[in-house]
């Protein structure tokens, strides 16, 4: 839930105010959006509606959503997230019953903004977890002498042109762990797939008695993430997200798309 809602806006041409129908209905908006997170910083949605009597007929100009400090699912931070849609046609009855029901699909176009730090605290989270450990790599049979291998302690450092450094070991339960330290180049591929390309291993810090372990495993690990980050996976009942460009700023994570909503979900 949220910590708080900071700014609630309606933005309407008339300088009276507003009636009670727009005051229901950002109410309900704003009830809405609290539900799609586990907590936030600060949220501020801002519904555009003129004449406001549109609104009877369940027509919206659009609507605009803003916050920081979001977290998805208790485990996916968001620095920043903005979206704002095209004219939303809804169900104003359902308005009246405390709900927000859109009675046809409608478009958002969308900017996503993720830290470096909750990029790091994600791989902390089970989905990731699960995805990450007690590993078969058949590449790595002979080599493990047939034992699972876990990717842990996994930190990424944010570098310029759309690139990450990877620091990570690989457990193979017989010894001592082995580290990882790479560089790969972040895309996007099919405006769903975050791809994780042209890994360049870095050995200079590993013992010479593990460079070739390492730059296999290596190897493994940027395959793994590679088919990790799809967002067919995490998409919301009824969202479905795409994206058009990504870009590394600074300590930050930048992407930019569209989503197309057919229905509101309940919870994020």
């Amino acid at each position: 839930m949220f910590g708080g809602i900071t700014g609630l806006t309606y933005i309407n041409s008339d300088p009276k105010g507003t009636d009670w129908g727009e005051r229901m209905l950002n109410t309900v908006a704003s009830q809405t959006i609290r539900h799609l997170f586990s907590k936030s910083e600060s949220v501020e949605v801002a519904v555009r509606c003129f004449p406001s009597s549109k609104l009877l007929q369940g027509s919206i100009d659009s609507f605009k959503m803003s916050g920081c400090g979001l977290v998805i699912r208790k485990d996916f931070a968001v620095e920043e997230m903005s979206f704002e849609t095209d004219a939303v046609s809804i169900d104003f009855g359902s308005v009246l019953s405390g709900k927000l029901k859109l009675k046809q699909t409608t478009q958002a176009i969308a900017k996503v903004i993720l830290s470096e730090e909750g990029i790091n605290r994600s791989f902390s989270s089970e989905l990731v977890q699960k995805r990450l450990m007690n590993l078969s790599i058949p590449e790595l049979t002979e080599l493990s002498g047939g034992e699972a291998v876990s990717f842990t302690d996994i930190q990424v450092e944010l570098l310029p042109e759309n690139r990450l450094k990877i620091f990570a070991k690989a457990d193979l339960n017989n010894g001592e762990p082995i580290p990882i330290n790479m560089t790969v180049t972040v895309g996007i591929e099919k405006r769903r797939r975050v791809s994780f390309q042209k890994p360049q291993v870095e050995l200079d810090l590993v013992p010479a008695s593990q460079r070739d372990m390492s730059r296999t495993l290596s190897m493994a690990l940027a395959e793994i993430l590679d088919n990790m980050v799809d967002l067919d996976r995490f998409d919301l009942d009824g969202v479905k997200m795409r994206l058009n460009r990504l870009e590394t700023e600074g300590k930050k994570l930048i992407f930019s798309g569209y989503a197309e909503i057919e229905r509101i979900p309940h919870t994020g």
